[in-house]
């Protein structure tokens, strides 16, 4: 049993929310008895290296670690400059000078180091999968590996990359889309794992749109193993995004989230607000440039408090989110 692989009482797995999760929420996490998991997506090594060892230093309890699988962007400056343009109203109306310099580097390589320097147990995987010489050498190491996937197909291609388990994303999830194939696919939760279960081997984990006790029991009646959970979690004392975020998800009507590319340049499921709507038809740069261009945006609207040009990554249900309180408590509830 999965649960019993990686050492948690409960079926839970805290979502790996890059820019969300802080070392304090990931203990939290593990401390309440699910999987706590680092967002190291937006890390180079050296950072991933130090989050890991600062949960270290208020959890012995098993974590995982999570990382974005990285292509190289080609950097088209007609698209890049097109990109620019269409986020010059927002610099404009924010007092801001345009960000000019953009730089993919490569962290990938030095943020599996880290895993592996820090005895890691568990690692999991978005946007793809890694290469076949990064999976040997972290089995080698025994660290258990997962995947991501959000069509049977690429269910399938991570069981033959010789991965441990897989989390397979609903539609309904919040946050960026794992889906590595074209075209995108937005399939409800209990469709994907009635497509899959049977269809694979390796462990099942379910996300998307999970955050009552009824969507937990159901996913698990219907062959997962366990679930992994984000946007009930965001609401937690000690997930330490802004009160202005925390508010926006428990203030949340059914229908008001939106899949966009206009943040970061990969899809992902968040509020609809102002800057998606008018960002709807623009052209963006591919991930991570556009993530670097809209930076500042991101940054000067938090401290403004303007919701309206923030990314605030939540699932399809998180109007159904009601329960505060602590981690430990909303993990109750859930059970």
């Amino acid at each position: 049993m999965l649960q019993t692989i990686i050492e948690i009482p409960t079926p839970i797995i805290q979502a790996p929310m890059a820019g969300v999760t802080s070392p304090k929420f990931v203990a939290a996490c593990a401390e309440a008895g699910i999987l706590g998991s680092i967002g190291a997506g937006y890390l180079d090594g050296e950072r991933t290296k130090s989050f890991i060892q600062e949960v270290k230093q208020l959890t012995k309890k098993p974590f995982a670690v999570n990382l974005f699988v990285q292509e190289e962007p080609r950097i088209d400056i007609d698209v890049l400059q097109k990109a620019r343009m269409a986020l010059q109203p927002f610099y404009d109306e924010l007092g801001l000078s345009p960000v000019q310099s953009v730089m993919s580097k490569e962290v990938f390589e030095g943020q599996v180091q880290a895993v592996l320097d820090e005895n890691v147990a568990i690692c999991s995987f978005t946007f793809g999968i890694p290469s076949a010489d990064i999976i040997l050498r972290l089995k080698d190491n025994d660290v258990y590996v997962i995947g991501t996937a959000t069509t049977l197909e690429e269910a399938k291609r991570v069981e033959q990359a010789g991965m441990h388990a897989v989390v397979l994303q609903g539609g309904e999830a919040g946050g960026h889309r794992g889906s590595f194939t074209e075209p995108m696919q937005l399939i409800d939760l209990y469709d994907l794992l009635q497509q899959v279960v049977g269809q694979i081997s390796i462990p099942i984990i379910a996300a998307g749109g999970i955050v009552t006790k009824e969507a937990v029991e159901k996913a698990l009646v219907m062959g997962a193993q366990a679930v992994q959970i984000g946007t009930a979690l965001l609401v937690a004392d000690e997930c330490e995004i802004s009160p202005l975020y925390k508010n926006a998800v428990l203030q949340s009507k059914a229908q008001q989230t939106t899949i966009t590319r206009a943040f970061s340049g990969k899809p992902a499921r968040g509020l609809a607000n102002d800057f998606t709507e008018r960002m709807k038809d623009a052209i963006v740069a591919p991930y991570p440039l556009q993530n670097d261009l809209t930076t500042t945006i991101r940054k000067e609207s938090a401290k403004r408090g303007n919701a309206e040009y923030l990314s605030m990554w939540m699932g399809e249900n998180s109007y159904l989110v009601k329960q505060t309180g602590s981690v430990k408590s909303i993990v109750e509830k859930l059970l």
